[in-house]
């Protein structure tokens, strides 16, 4: 099958198939600064050899079990031997968007809030949406000015607002398990040709603040203790 290469991104490269569909080519690069790993920094900063791989593997992992939920996603089929996903075409949401859900109260929303509630207090899987804006500092945005701002509809938004919190429990009763526990996780979503919200991107240790024990795991330890 064809492929023609439409988007280079920080950790991966975007293809289209000739079937419509678009080829997700993960890599080992990743984002930090002063080759120190930080999933929250805006650049490529170091490359770890087989990160790529580890994040496709705990995507296509939790996108099955997302799928067999009943929740819509872009996930079609994952081939390992060259690092790639198979996803359906997806638009985003204005110029793009990142949905976090929270379980603690930590990093930004404790730092913003902390007059109100300790650091890392039990949260009911608050769920914040932030506008992709390196410039700007990535600005927290609410549901009424996304649909005033026609970024989204208001059904839309209660839509993601509904998938995130049950992701995030898929997400985090899995963890769990494993005696580990998830503090907050960041999502993206699109929908597709009829308006309907499904979940794009990846569900990759990078992209969650995870603990074991009241430690914090980083990306790379929470992955090999995944996959242990």
């Amino acid at each position: 099958m064809g492929k023609k290469l439409v988007y280079t991104g920080k950790t991966k490269d975007v293809f289209e198939l000739d079937n419509g569909n678009y080829l997700l080519k993960f890599k080992d690069d990743c984002t930090g600064k002063d080759g120190v790993f930080d999933p929250g920094e805006n650049s490529v900063g170091l490359t770890i050899e087989g990160v790529g791989d580890v994040n496709l593997r705990m995507s296509i992992y939790f996108f099955e079990k997302v799928n067999k939920a009943g929740i819509k996603t872009h996930f079609v089929n994952a081939n390992l031997d060259d690092t790639t996903m198979e996803v359906l075409p997806a638009k985003v949401f204005g110029k793009g968007l990142e949905v976090i859900c929270r379980d603690k109260a930590v990093g930004s929303f404790y730092r913003r809030y902390s007059d109100y509630i300790k650091e890392g207090a039990d949260l009911p899987s608050y769920v914040e949406m932030t506008f992709k804006d390196d410039a700007k500092g990535d600005p927290l945005v609410i549901k009424d000015a996304l649909v005033d701002l026609g970024v989204m509809t208001a059904k839309q938004y209660d839509d993601i607002k509904a998938m995130t919190q049950k992701i995030t429990k898929i997400v985090s009763d899995d963890l769990k398990e494993k005696g580990l526990v998830l503090y907050d996780i960041k999502f993206e979503f699109g929908y597709d040709a009829n308006g309907d919200v499904m979940l794009i991107d990846e569900i990759a240790s990078g992209n969650m603040r995870v603990y074991k024990d009241g430690k914090y795991i980083d990306p790379m330890t929470l992955s090999k203790l995944f996959f242990a």
